[in-house]
């Protein structure tokens, strides 16, 4: 049979050179894999670290991971138009908690206008418990039509360990 310009039988097929040249690229693809395969971790450091004397205190090792939050929330409601009221309701409500640090809090406020009554909530947040509700917690502010107006349902999301 006559072969055309590409290598290839007339009839369609391709020719035993080009075959045997993939299957050539394919051995070498796969002995480089394996190759690879059975190095150690680049990343990975083998050195052994120092014992610490006696004389040391060991502390345990600062978490390297960051913190997970608890899927369940806390929630608690609130009333009202004075500031310090409200303040002082945020407080009572949250003692349960003390100690915890909020990562995440989702304020429902009541009525078409809720958005605005739980952006004021969520600023009166940290005057309550600075400890709890730290610059660092994360607040969102959304409204709940059938609940009435200067009323609003705080969802608090919890990490799950002490942070730093």
């Amino acid at each position: 049979m006559s072969r055309g310009r590409d290598g290839r039988r007339r009839g369609g097929r391709p020719g035993v050179v080009v075959l045997a040249g993939w299957l050539f690229a394919d051995l070498l693809l796969v002995l480089a894999l394996v190759s690879m395969a059975d190095r150690p971790d680049p990343k990975a450091d083998d050195r052994p670290t120092p014992e610490p004397s006696k004389s040391e205190t060991t502390e345990p090792p600062a978490p390297t991971a960051p913190r997970s939050v608890d899927r369940h929330p806390q929630e608690f409601e609130v009333a009202g138009r004075k500031k310090g009221d409200l303040v002082k309701q945020i407080a009572k409500d949250t003692r349960k908690w003390s100690g915890r640090e909020a990562a995440l809090v989702l304020t429902f406020g009541g009525s078409s206008n809720g958005t605005v009554y739980a952006h004021r909530v969520n600023e009166l947040l940290g005057k309550a418990r600075p400890e709890m509700f730290t610059e660092k917690t994360a607040t969102d502010d959304y409204h709940a039509l059938g609940k009435r107006a200067e009323t609003a349902v705080v969802r608090v999301y919890f990490y799950t360990a002490p942070g730093g």
